[in-house]
């Protein structure tokens, strides 16, 4: 099993490092009523992340550029788990014995890996083996949080109109490949004020789209042989926020709240062959696993213009609060 889970690719990195022997597949040794329960409590605290982190970063201020203005922003979203999410419940669960109560998640510590009793039944037929729980990467992330990295462009459109475009072709290496597209559009608002427009408040409504895939090959290694083995991720992001800003000639504060939404999908294809203790047997397609987040969030920020050139940072309220940094170069 390659030590690297995921890796996407150039600015939009992500890189999940399995510490264990097996990686999250060595779950799928468990019989066909765990399996599915191990694998989608593993991996579901970077999907949340993800959709959180994808929800982040769109503005930095609510003031729009003029038409055909525009700014290339640089930035980096990283979403924190909580403690809780970075163990699950091994409970109700009748196919393996890890010697514990709970298991750690991909956020948890790459030090919880603990050696796994496998031992079930099917079809009359006795099945049982041991391998090495994956522990979590909660070390080897940047803050110990989930990051979603951007590179964004903004264009000023006539009627005070802004859209902003995330783009990435599929890319990768062999064994990892990812896309990435978002689109989001800002309308200011600050006339519907009447005399506020005159003041440096600015205010603005904005909705966000964002849509990221990762194919990830899966190999042979261990006690799992696949043929065509592949993990399919996809995530789609939404977000609606009213936000307003204070625009100073240096420093620029903002903010907004509003509501953060998304989906995301793990499919796993290939046909496996699981060797336990003298048997084996075989699975085809063996996961199709579907994970939510959603909830309102509320985001604070300042931002230090230098010229044509602007610093920023925010942080966000959440399920999974996100910090938010970047640079900006921007031409009004």
């Amino acid at each position: 099993m390659k030590k690297s889970i995921l890796l996407f690719i150039g600015v939009f990195a992500l890189t999940f490092s399995a510490k264990a022997q097996d990686g999250f597949e060595g779950y799928l040794l468990a019989d066909n009523n765990d399996r599915s329960k191990l694998i989608e409590a593993y991996i579901s605290p970077a999907m949340k992340g993800l959709i959180y982190s994808m929800n982040s970063g769109w503005y930095h201020t609510a003031k729009v550029h003029k038409p055909f203005g525009f700014d290339i922003a640089i930035g980096l979203n990283a979403s924190l788990v909580p403690e809780e999410d970075e163990m699950f419940s091994l409970s109700g669960l009748t196919s393996i014995n890890t010697g514990s109560i709970t298991a750690a998640t991909v956020a948890g510590s790459e030090d919880f890996s603990p050696l796994t009793t496998v031992n079930f039944v099917e079809n009359g037929i006795a099945y049982n083996t041991t391998f090495d729980a994956p522990g979590g990467v909660k070390e080897s992330l940047p803050l110990s949080a989930v990051p979603a990295p951007a590179v964004q462009v903004s264009l000023g459109l006539p009627a005070k109109f802004e859209v902003s475009l995330r783009l990435v072709p599929k890319v990768g290496s062999d064994d990892v490949k990812g896309s990435l597209f978002g689109v989001g559009l800002k309308k200011e608002i600050t006339s519907w004020f009447g005399p506020m427009d005159k003041t440096p408040l600015h205010v603005s409504l904005l909705a966000a789209y964002t849509n990221m895939t990762v194919d990830y090959e899966i190999e042979s290694s261990g006690r799992i042989s696949t043929q065509n083995g592949l993990a399919e991720f996809k995530l789609n992001a939404y977000t609606v926020q009213a936000i307003a800003s204070l625009n100073f000639p240096i420093v620029n504060l903002y903010g907004g709240f509003g509501y953060g939404s998304g989906s995301s999908t793990l499919n796993m294809l290939g046909d496996y062959t699981l060797s336990y203790s003298g048997l084996s047997r075989t699975i085809s397609d063996p996961l199709t696993s579907k994970f939510d987040a959603s909830g309102f969030r509320t985001t604070g920020g300042v931002r230090l213009s230098l010229g044509f050139f602007k610093i920023f940072g925010s942080y966000t309220l959440q399920e999974y609060n996100t910090a938010n940094l970047g640079v900006a170069f921007s031409i009004r």
